[in-house]
């Protein structure tokens, strides 16, 4: 089985394609969304909290901690690419429950 078309390697590690939606009752993945992984997380959309509340939850999902878990497009947007350095997408997948 392949790797889901959201996540994708990179030179050290994993880009990984999120569509977020806050103010959830909780933080958690919920499946795709487009060629995404839908991930619902509880904080507000306000001065980015919700970025923060995402790094953390994918940080604390494979086990890394949150300097290495990065934002790096859709700040402002509920289509976020995040970057996880030093994590190959098979162990994000892996990680994050994705793979049988």
């Amino acid at each position: 089985m392949g790797l889901p078309n959201y996540l994708t390697s990179f030179d050290d590690g994993t880009i990984l394609e999120a569509f977020v939606q806050p103010r959830a009752t909780r933080t958690a993945i919920v499946g795709v969304h487009g060629t995404a992984l839908k991930i619902k997380v509880a904080a507000p959309p306000v001065d980015g909290k919700a970025n923060e509340a995402l790094r953390k939850f994918v940080a604390d999902a494979v086990g890394l901690p949150r300097s290495r878990v990065e934002l790096v497009a859709g700040a402002g947007s509920r289509n976020k690419r995040l970057r996880i350095s030093g994590l190959a997408p098979e162990a994000v997948a892996e990680a994050l429950g994705l793979q049988p």
